[in-house]
């Protein structure tokens, strides 16, 4: 494995870690969706790639000149850093999935969610694009595709769920701030 493949690994494994850790603690629901799908579907299509990955699927799509590679860690490591910071920035009040911690919570508007509604979500894709650049086979391409997929209707529930817990305050929001990519989207 290449040094920007380590580096890779190692991106994930502090993200792993520290999402892990900074879970404990966090406030119970008060009201919470129901939803599983996100991550749990995640998970499913990571093992069903990781099982055909010796496949066909394997294809070399992505060229590894040192500058795809410098530019996949550089994505990745960025993509984090902007996940791990706007996950710091909600503190206990984090939930794995939308939910509301305490009667009078407001919606975090300040850090990352200054620039989108949901900083987690593209900080991850970030780091799962410059993850692919890194990795630059066909398996992995579509394996981001699919989770870019998953992501957005995992936004798509969680807007709902803020409408209906913030009606007066979140369209406010909307119009301020992007979905996912900063001045874009």
């Amino acid at each position: 494995m290449s040094i920007y493949s380590w580096l890779i690994v190692l991106f994930w494994f502090i993200f792993l870690a520290y999402w892990l850790i900074s879970a404990m603690g966090v406030k119970k629901n008060v009201h919470s969706t129901n939803s599983w799908w996100g991550y749990s579907g995640i998970v499913l299509v990571v093992v069903l790639l990781l099982k055909f990955q010796q496949s066909s699927l394997q294809f070399q799509l992505i060229s590894h000149t040192t500058t795809v590679l410098m530019l996949g860690v550089i994505l990745c490591g960025l993509g984090i850093a902007f996940a791990v910071w706007a996950r710091r920035q909600l503190g206990k009040s984090w939930g794995s999935r939308p939910s509301t911690k305490q009667e009078g919570q407001e919606i975090m508007t300040s850090g990352p969610y200054r620039l989108v509604r949901h900083p987690i979500y593209t900080g991850m894709l970030t780091a799962l694009i410059g993850s692919a650049l890194v990795g630059g086979t066909l398996w992995f391409i579509i394996f981001v595709l699919i989770c870019a997929l998953l992501t957005w209707k995992r936004v798509r529930a969680e807007e709902k769920f803020m409408m209906q817990q913030f009606p007066n305050q979140y369209p406010d929001y909307r119009k301020r701030t992007k979905t996912l990519i900063p001045f874009v989207f």
